[in-house]
């Protein structure tokens, strides 16, 4: 199974998300995503699929690239959620398997929890997607301003996140070039099954471990020898503003769809 994943990249365009402020989309990333797990009906979850795909749309993403990013995630959470076709008893029984048995239940709490996780998944995707590295690790060091006080350092805490976010695409890499290199000695690791891909992650482990130690290194040496210090008195050549132009219909957006999913309880 060929490793494919483009966790972390950024995809330049000229959209509305592009040009949104990095602190808008996170916090509204966030409100999406900690609504899902309150998603519990058809209504809301066809309102919350509405919302993504317009919020794809918008940002002018290819959907084939957009899929193949989510695509390596969503099999794993797909397989998660099928845990509860067997742990979840609730209902009459669908199937039966000799000993084991899938209920109703379990069919709708397998189906509802993968499409939660999908969606979560999605929010992750586009903020990624839409905001470059640098801008992402500016909006969390505002967004965090506020421990400074508690003695905290918002810099440093989103320096370490912009950090582990560029290493995502390039241990990615590498875990590509492990597997080619491993076919190009005559190594048996073609195929599409699950037992196949599973013997291809334990090989990797070690090699894969060994190149992030390296790259730990060379980042620490790099910043020690730029006279890296932290973040205090350190200036922004583009300050973050909130535009209502161009941050204006994502928060109005977000808004709308917060309190049409409330309404969509209350009244369900």
């Amino acid at each position: 199974m060929a490793l494919k994943a483009s966790l972390g990249q950024y995809f330049s365009a000229d959209s509305p998300l592009h040009r949104a402020d990095p602190r808008a989309k996170i916090v509204c990333a966030l409100i999406f995503m900690l609504s899902c797990p309150f998603i519990a009906t058809p209504p809301q979850l066809a309102l919350a699929f509405v919302a993504a795909g317009i919020a794809v749309r918008s940002a002018r993403i290819p959907l084939a690239r957009f899929a193949a990013h989510m695509r390596p995630l969503a099999i794993f959470f797909v397989v998660t959620s099928l845990v509860n076709l067997f742990f979840v008893q609730d209902g009459a029984v669908a199937i039966a398997l000799g000993p084991l048995a899938i209920h109703e239940g379990g069919v709708a709490a397998a189906v509802l929890y993968t499409l939660r996780f999908l969606l979560m998944l999605a929010a992750g995707s586009l903020l990624l997607f839409t905001t470059s590295p640098t801008a992402l690790t500016d909006g969390i060091e505002r967004l965090l301003a506020p421990l400074d006080r508690l003695g905290a350092s918002s810099s440093e805490i989103a320096l370490t996140i912009s950090i582990a976010l560029r290493f995502v695409p390039i241990l990615s890499q590498e875990a590509r070039d492990v597997v080619d290199a491993q076919i190009a000695r005559g190594a048996a690791l073609g195929g599409s099954r699950l037992a196949t891909y599973a013997r291809i992650c334990i090989p990797m482990l070690a090699p894969l471990f060994s190149s992030a130690l390296r790259h730990a290194e060379a980042l620490g040496c790099a910043l020690e020898a730029r006279c890296y210090t932290g973040g205090a008195g350190r200036t922004h050549y583009r300050p973050l503003r909130i535009r209502m132009k161009n941050d204006g219909p994502l928060i109005m957006g977000t808004a709308v769809y917060l309190l049409a999913l409330i309404a969509l309880a209350v009244l369900l």
